[in-house]
C-alpha cells in the first residue's frame, strides 16, 4: 500500500534545533515500521518569518537530508516515482518568505525538488496573512503572482496557516485547486487554523487535497486526542463528500504532543486499522493512505 504524509518538521528538528536523530518522531526505522512510502519534509522558514535568517535556516534543513539518504530513504520529485515497498521523502516549503526576492525563486525551489509550498506560517509576509492573525485581507498582488507561478511549474499551493480571505482568493484569481497539507476540521475543533465546512466543500468540488493534522489542539478543543480523533476528522471530510481528497498530514516533529496511540511514524498502521474498524472499504483506505495524493498531483501537473 502506498502511504503518504504531507507535512513534517523533521529537517528543522535535525538541521536547526540539532536534535538527536534517534529522538525524533520520524526516523528511517520508524518510516519503515509504519510503512510510510513517502514522507514530506518541510523547509520551514522559522518562527520569525522574514525577520529571521531564512537563507541560513533553509540551508541547515537541506543539509540534514543525508541522515535519511544514508539510510536508503531517497528524495523523490513526484509520488508516481515511489516504487512498491520503498520509503522515500518529498520536499515542501512552509513559509512564502523564500519567494519574497522575486518570482524566479519559485523555479529555483522547484529545481531543488520542492513540490508544494505553504504560502505562510503564522507570520504576515509579502504574499498574504495568517489565519492566526485574524486579518480579513486577501492575498497581496504579489501573492497572486507567486501562486500563478507555482501553478505554472507544478508546485502545489498549500493553504495550511493561510487566512480565509487568502484561501478564497486562490480559487477566484487562479486556475488550479490548492491543498491544505496539515489542517483539520473547524466543525470538530474551533481552532483558527482549521478549515470550515465551506472551505472543505470548495476543496472537494474543485479537486483539492487535505492532509489531516495530528496535533491534539487542532483535533479537539481541550487537546485530548487519540487515533480515533484523527479518524473522526477524516470521517467528517468524507461525510462532506471528500473521500477522494483526504489523507494524512501529521506535523510530526513540529508538535510537542501527539494523540494517544499516534506517537510517531511507526504508529500509522493503527490509524489504518481504526479506519477499517469504522467500516471503510479497502479501496477507500488505500485512497486515504496515499492514492488520493497521487491523484491530486496528477491533477495539478502543468
Amino acid at each position: 500500500m502506498f502511504i503518504a504524509d504531507t507535512h513534517s518538521d523533521t529537517l528543522w528538528a535535525l538541521g536547526v534545533r540539532h536534535e538527536a536523530p534517534e529522538n525524533l518522531m520520524i526516523t528511517p526505522e520508524k518510516l519503515r515500521q509504519g510503512g510510510v512510502s513517502m514522507q514530506t519534509f518541510a523547509l520551514w522558514t522559522g518562527p520569525k518569518g522574514n525577520q529571521g535568517d531564512v537563507a541560513a535556516i533553509v540551508a541547515g534543513e537541506l543539509a540534514a537530508r543525508p541522515v535519511f539518504e544514508r539510510a536508503g530513504i531517497r528524495q523523490v520529485d513526484d509520488p508516481d516515482e515511489v516504487k512498491e515497498g520503498e520509503n522515500t521523502f518529498l520536499l515542501s516549503v512552509e513559509g512564502g518568505e523564500v519567494f519574497e526576492d522575486g518570482l524566479h525563486t519559485v523555479e529555483a525551489f522547484r529545481a531543488k525538488g520542492v513540490r508544494m509550498a505553504a504560502l505562510l506560517w503564522n507570520n504576515e509576509n509579502a504574499i498574504g496573512y495568517p489565519a492566526k492573525g485574524g486579518s480579513t485581507r486577501g492575498l497581496t498582488a504579489y501573492g497572486v503572482q507567486v501562486v500563478k507561478e507555482m501553478q505554472c511549474v507544478g508546485m502545489a499551493v498549500d493553504t495550511s496557516h493561510l487566512n480565509e480571505a487568502g484561501f478564497y482568493d486562490i480559487f477566484a484569481k487562479t486556475n488550479l485547486p490548492p491543498m491544505a497539507s496539515h489542517s483539520c476540521c473547524k466543525a470538530l475543533c474551533g481552532h483558527a487554523r482549521n478549515l470550515t465546512d465551506e472551505q472543505l466543500r470548495l476543496l472537494i468540488r474543485e479537486g483539492g487535497y487535505v492532509g489531516v493534522n495530528f496535533y491534539p489542539y487542532f483535533l479537539n478543543d481541550d487537546g485530548q486526542a487519540t487515533v480515533e480523533t484523527i479518524a473522526e476528522h477524516i470521517d467528517h471530510i468524507c461525510q462532506l463528500g471528500g473521500e477522494a481528497i483526504v489523507g494524512f498530514g501529521s506535523d510530526f516533529d513540529g508538535i510537542e504532543c501527539t494523540p494517544a496511540g499516534m506517537e510517531d511514524a511507526a504508529c500509522v498502521p493503527a490509524l489504518l486499522a481504526c479506519l477499517r474498524s469504522r467500516g471503510y472499504a479497502e479501496d477507500a483506505i488505500e485512497g486515504i493512505a496515499g492514492e488520493n495524493l497521487r491523484s491530486y498531483f496528477r491533477r495539478i501537473k502543468p
